[in-house]
């Protein structure tokens, strides 16, 4: 499967926000847009003027880069949001806030999304009591998301868990530490996206 391998950082300071593929790291004086907030590569400090395209594709950029989302699957998302009743932008972000990676980092039991989506992949959750291993999954309203019994040994699901006991969550997931449940009570509203984007410019930049 396709994936993006090269800094992270660099992606951050592409968009010129922070998108915490860094987990914590993000949150401290060592962020690489905190520490060089401008553009990377050789040119990075010079002056940019986007033409309207340029402004919608990196709009586009961005959430793609926030969600870790490759172009071809980034499409077929917008395709199936543009189809859907209600406003495309927003059933756009939805659906991006419903994939398992990001409410499993929205609960804390990821350190990013990126972590999250190795941790699915490696078979240490499950979703309805069943297990689930692709990232990509759209969960539904009533969901329970839950380690993985025979994962529950493991330092990286202790960790997970003591981490999710910390964590505040939207107002549309609630995890119960003591039966090391989450549950999804609703779907995800525009409000819940947790970045500035202007959703109607990637609308735009698609109708082209």
């Amino acid at each position: 499967m396709a994936r993006y391998t090269d800094s992270v950082c660099r992606l951050c300071r592409r968009e010129g926000v922070k998108l915490f593929l860094k987990a914590t790291r993000c949150e401290t004086a060592k962020c690489a847009i905190d520490r060089r907030a401008y553009l990377p590569g050789q040119h990075g400090q010079g002056r940019k003027k986007f033409s309207e395209y340029g402004v919608q594709l990196r709009e586009k950029q961005k959430v793609k880069r926030f969600y870790g989302v490759l172009e071809k699957q980034f499409r077929i998302y917008f395709a199936a949001a543009d189809r859907a009743k209600g406003v495309t932008g927003e059933n756009l972000l939805q659906k991006l806030e419903s994939r398992l990676d990001n409410v499993v980092y929205r609960m804390g039991l990821g350190e990013s999304r990126n972590a999250a989506r190795q941790m699915i992949s490696h078979n240490h959750f499950m979703v309805n009591g069943k297990r689930v291993n692709i990232p990509s999954y759209i969960v539904k309203k009533g969901d329970v998301i839950s380690p993985s019994e025979r994962k529950l040994g493991k330092a990286s699901i202790k960790k997970a868990l003591e981490r999710a006991k910390e964590k505040t969550l939207p107002h549309w997931l609630s995890f119960d530490p003591d039966s090391k449940q989450g549950l999804v009570q609703s779907l995800p509203t525009r409000e819940d996206v947790a970045i500035p984007v202007e959703e109607q410019l990637i609308v735009e930049l698609y109708s082209r």
